[in-house]
């Protein structure tokens, strides 16, 4: 495809959703509305003809953003967030939506419900997501026998404790961790552990250093060959930070995922008067957050992990701050629910004219240029 004809279907394809479908699609609940994307997707990832169909009309490749990082080859930087494909039920359509790498999950040791509807919200005018839905999943046991398969592009397993009651109990939740984490210890490509849901019983432990040294020797004992990041929540202090980054040197962490939902909604970026008290937020109220736990963390490691960007990415602007703070790959959910499904696209090829402006060769050059 020609950059000329992917700027054009790019231009038709967001005409379509943002003056068409996203007025209706906002018109409905919000879980609904997601469940049946889910649906959808399923359906366009089940044959080579609709796989092939969604391609032309979303996908986009460049080789300047290609890279590898820990062994893996990841086509280009921009990945799913775990979140939406809760179930890992979209892994044979992600590549044709032209995502570079995605994060199923989060997954649990044993199967969650979730929170009680509802318990997912639009700020419009903020363009934000208020997320309640409490690790919903099928369990790690259910998930981990469907996805014994390869895949076309790198696929992250997001662990996290189950949300009960059960689980509260620090022995308990940590073997819950470690359940799941075994499950998956040779599927998908690179394992997330999940210490930063806002949403479930018991808060965040693991944030606390010295119960995340108590997890990480547990995690350390189980064989896998797959490298490991540690998922923040935005909301840490850099003291905070400093203590997990003391803990994480000594222990089989290959990077962070910078970052989850913030529960904080003292923020300038909310319009909205009224905001839901249950939840945590993703969207725009994230990008500054996540961006600034990036740029701290790369510049006072001096690089030594590899970042996973995440938090209020729209556009290739967005993704390529990101970028050039520290992370290598960046990750996304609203941004996509705002924009539509091609802003995956429009991102790619925004990141290539902007390394382009900025003389490097690839986007890998760019990483930390402005840490």
């Amino acid at each position: 495809m020609t950059q000329n004809f992917v700027s054009v279907r790019n231009q038709i394809n967001a005409f379509l959703y943002r003056e068409i479908l996203k007025k209706i699609f906002f018109q409905i609940d919000p879980e609904t509305i997601h469940d049946r994307m889910v649906s959808i997707g399923r359906f366009l990832g089940s044959s080579a003809v609709t796989r092939s169909l969604t391609s032309f009309f979303l996908s986009y490749s460049n080789k300047r953003l290609e890279q590898q990082i820990l062994g893996i080859n990841f086509p280009n930087p921009i990945g799913l967030a775990a979140g939406f494909d809760k179930d890992a039920r979209l892994t044979d359509i992600m590549p044709s939506v032209g995502f570079g790498f995605a994060e199923v999950g989060s997954i649990t040791g044993e199967p969650c419900e979730g929170n009680p509807k509802p318990r997912l919200w639009r700020l419009k005018k903020s363009k934000v997501l208020v997320v309640n839905y409490g690790l919903k999943n099928e369990g790690c046991q259910k998930i981990a026998q469907r996805l014994k398969k390869t895949f076309k592009i790198p696929i992250g397993t997001n662990i996290a404790k189950t949300n009960n009651l059960n689980t509260v109990n620090m022995d308990a939740g940590i073997k819950d961790y470690a359940n799941a984490f075994k499950k998956f210890a040779d599927i998908g490509d690179y394992f997330t552990i999940n210490i930063s849901c806002p949403n479930a019983y018991g808060g965040q432990p693991f944030t606390d250093a010295k119960s995340l040294d108590r997890l990480l020797e547990i995690i350390d004992q189980i064989p896998t060959s797959k490298p490991i990041f540690l998922k923040l929540s935005p909301d840490l202090s850099k003291r905070e930070i400093d203590a997990i980054l003391d803990v994480v040197s000594n222990h089989r962490v290959h990077g962070f995922v910078c970052t989850n939902l913030t529960k904080n909604r003292d923020n300038n970026k909310i319009v909205e008067r009224t905001v839901p008290e249950k939840g945590g937020l993703s969207g725009k109220v994230v990008d500054d957050l996540a961006t600034e736990t990036i740029r701290y963390i790369y510049k006072n490691t001096k690089g030594k992990y590899v970042i996973i960007g995440c938090g209020g990415v729209f556009s290739a602007e967005d993704a390529y701050k990101k970028i050039k703070s520290g992370a290598s790959l960046v990750q996304l959910i609203t941004g996509m629910v705002f924009e539509g499904p091609q802003v995956i696209s429009e991102i790619n090829q925004g990141l290539v004219r902007l390394i382009e402006r900025d003389r490097f060769r690839n986007i890998k050059e760019a990483v930390g240029s402005e840490a």
